[in-house]
């Protein structure tokens, strides 16, 4: 069985705005594709770039509720080797805020696709965190987190 995983959180903010903070490519770029931002919105059928040089393929997008997306899990030398697929779900709460899910799967089961996972995983938790912060508060949490930001680089890898 490939390896995978979901993450969870909950945004205190309606669906349609955190969605449209995921498929638009400014809103994006402002508090998770940081360095050299998102190329284009989330449309399915589409394969836009993130980071300047990840290829993100776009394989369904249902308004305010659904996103599915396909992308490279590199090798050991840093050489895509297969896809996996991300589900990210926008669900309301009877509060007014969304539940967002993410769930990324289909690495392959050997030490090397087992830290990409948990690489992923930590990733796209920090992706919520500073969903969350950015939606809310107005702040970009991964504003010089990475040390590649700091001097000005690109991440080599995607791991968020």
């Amino acid at each position: 069985m490939p390896l995978g995983f979901t993450v969870s959180a909950r945004i205190a903010k309606p669906p349609a705005e955190v969605f449209d903070a995921v498929v638009n490519p400014k809103k994006l770029s402002g508090y998770f594709t940081t360095i050299r931002g998102a190329s284009a919105p989330l449309v399915a059928g589409t394969t836009v770039i993130w980071w300047g040089d990840v290829p993100v393929e776009v394989d369904e997008v249902r308004e305010n509720d659904r996103i599915v997306l396909r992308w490279d899990a590199l090798t050991a030398d840093g050489k895509p080797g297969y896809k996996t697929r991300i589900e990210m779900g926008f669900t309301g709460l009877d509060d007014g805020a969304t539940l967002v899910t993410i769930a990324e799967a289909g690495w392959r089961e050997d030490e090397v696709g087992l830290k990409k996972s948990y690489l992923n995983c930590e990733g796209w938790t920090q992706m919520m965190c500073s969903l969350k912060a950015y939606l809310e508060y107005g702040i970009n949490l991964r504003d010089g987190y990475y040390r590649s930001e700091m001097v000005g680089e690109p991440a080599r890898e995607h791991n968020l």
